[in-house]
């Protein structure tokens, strides 16, 4: 796992919003808000929906995590 959106659930938190509230407001479709929830990549597109929403940065949603696993991964295809 690279990405991490554990910021987005603090944040919904923090605004006593839950993710249906996310989904209905932002008119993301239920399989974008399960690759969300199972922190896997979306649109950039998604992320900007979501942050004119909650009026907040993309590193309040979300963050890279576990890059020197990335690195590596990116390293080991240079030689395939």
């Amino acid at each position: 796992m690279a990405i991490s959106y554990n910021n987005l659930w603090k944040l919904l938190i923090d605004k006593n919003m839950n993710k249906t509230d996310l989904r209905s407001r932002t008119k993301i479709s239920s399989s974008t808000m399960a690759k969300l929830t199972n922190q896997e990549m979306v649109a950039l597109s998604v992320l900007e929906k979501i942050c004119a929403e909650l009026e907040c940065n993309i590193e309040d949603v979300m963050q890279f995590v576990e890059l020197e696993d990335v690195k590596k991964q990116m390293k080991e295809d240079d030689y395939v």
